[in-house]
């Protein structure tokens, strides 16, 4: 019987479908921006601009980066989702976990390869669910999916720092005179 018990208990606990710390926000993915940013139309007709939470996806003009976007809006585009809101961002967008018929999308743009695990942020999430999202991005770099068929892929946080300093470069040259 014990067996049986933390069997069960297991089960529930590592499922790739986590269990939601609030109730849900029901409504239809109406746009995808990116590859890990979305627009919800809400049930009361609210759009909500929602930001994949635990998850970075290439930048658009990234190696990678209109491939997330295209995987995720196979995935979701068009459909009836649910949304764990978390919070909001200092953009303003809602941070979430996207499901749809139980499925963690946001773990499962990490598993298929067009998402790394946003490790930067993993406090923030319940340990469970970081767990899970680490465990998905070793699965796909081991496997070589998506992006991690790439022999060298960059992070998208260091391609938008990279971006920022070419800028400010061009900027500061931009502005010297002979």
């Amino acid at each position: 019987m014990n067996t049986i018990r933390s069997l069960l208990i297991s089960l529930v606990l590592f499922s790739s479908a986590a269990i939601s710390a609030g109730p849900l926000t029901p409504g239809l993915v109406v746009a995808i921006s990116d590859g890990d940013t979305i627009t919800l139309l809400t049930d009361d007709k609210r759009q909500l601009k929602i930001r994949l939470v635990g998850i970075d996806t290439p930048e658009k003009k990234q190696a990678f980066g209109t491939k997330a976007r295209d995987h995720l809006a196979s995935r979701i585009f068009k459909h009836d989702v649910e949304v764990d809101l978390r919070k909001q961002d200092q953009y303003g967008r809602h941070l979430g976990v996207i499901y749809i018929g139980g499925v963690d999308i946001n773990q499962s743009m990490i598993q298929d390869g067009y998402a790394w695990f946003y490790k930067h942020y993993a406090k923030e999430q319940p340990k469970e669910e970081a767990l899970r999202y680490a465990k998905a991005e070793a699965d796909a770099r081991s496997k070589q999916r998506g992006l991690w068929a790439d022999p060298n892929p960059v992070p998208p946080w260091e391609f938008r720092k990279a971006a920022k300093e070419e800028a400010r470069a061009a900027k500061a040259a931009s502005s010297y005179r002979f």
